[in-house]
């Protein structure tokens, strides 16, 4: 009887309803794997099971003391998932109506990647740190307010300059938006993700840092070992070949949209 009245009152909206909701637990799955944050709700899984299981076996302090943890992690959420939370009100930001225009063309985006990959070989071989952010559809002018405007145009010559030990702006990240250098000797938030590697010093932490709170790619040339590196979505790939760096940058530069998931064939290098 009870399915049958199920039938009965079941609306075509109720379907639709149902199709929204599995598509947005699918975008929140996408959005949440491979971060931080699946290894906190699988923590909270876990204290919802105890805390059914302390009901159905009537253990009456457990459960309270789970229901009371429950409620407090409740309240607690927003600021333990904050990240993931910025990263999904930018990604809704990003739809096509709020979509940043693209001023360059693939031709001459192509062009700065080359000038960029050239510039990073010559500091690789001599052991000259780096860190050049390649902003996407996320606006970087928080982290442009931190460093010295230039505004320039993108060159091999003028990059290796910036970054030669002991000038004024070497220490910092160096921000190209359309193509073009916008600023140098700019400040990056640094990542907290305890698991990294001790081999990844303050220039690495800083890339994975940017790439956790927005879309940019960022190049990472190491001053101890020469290793040329990237940085996207929270990860960081290393030991890569020129070529696939350069695919690499391509792919999102030429295609926005491209999204991490398009990434998984260079995971296996990392």
């Amino acid at each position: 009887m009870h399915i049958d009245a199920l039938i009965h009152t079941f609306r075509l909206l109720d379907i639709v309803d149902i199709i929204i909701v599995a598509i947005g637990i699918y975008y929140l799955y996408k959005l949440l794997k491979d971060t931080r944050a699946v290894s906190l709700l699988k923590g909270l899984v876990m204290l919802a099971i105890l805390n059914l299981l302390s009901h159905l076996l009537n253990l009456y302090v457990i459960n309270w003391i789970l229901q009371q943890s429950m409620t407090v992690l409740l309240f607690a959420l927003p600021v333990v998932f904050q990240p993931e939370l910025r990263r999904a009100l930018e990604q809704l930001g990003r739809g096509r109506i709020f979509s940043k225009a693209q001023n360059v063309n693939e031709e001459e985006m192509d062009m700065a990647i080359n000038e960029v990959m050239a510039a990073a070989r010559v500091m690789s071989r001599e052991h000259t740190g780096a860190l050049i952010v390649f902003e996407r559809e996320v606006g970087l002018n928080d982290f442009v307010d931190t460093g010295i405007l230039i505004d320039a145009v993108l060159s091999r010559e003028l990059i290796k300059n910036i970054f030669v030990p002991s000038t004024p702006l070497h220490d910092g990240a160096l921000i190209i938006r359309d193509g073009r250098i916008r600023a140098a000797g700019c400040l990056l938030p640094l990542t907290e993700d305890r698991t990294l590697s001790t081999e990844l010093g303050t220039r690495h932490r800083a890339a994975i840092g940017l790439s956790e709170q927005t879309d940019a790619v960022v190049i990472v040339v190491s001053e101890e070992t020469g290793t040329i590196s990237y940085t996207y979505g929270g990860h960081i790939y290393r030991h890569l070949p020129e070529d696939q760096i350069k695919e690499a940058l391509r792919t999102f530069m030429e295609r926005p949209r491209q999204t991490i998931t398009s990434m998984w064939k260079w995971r296996a290098n990392k």
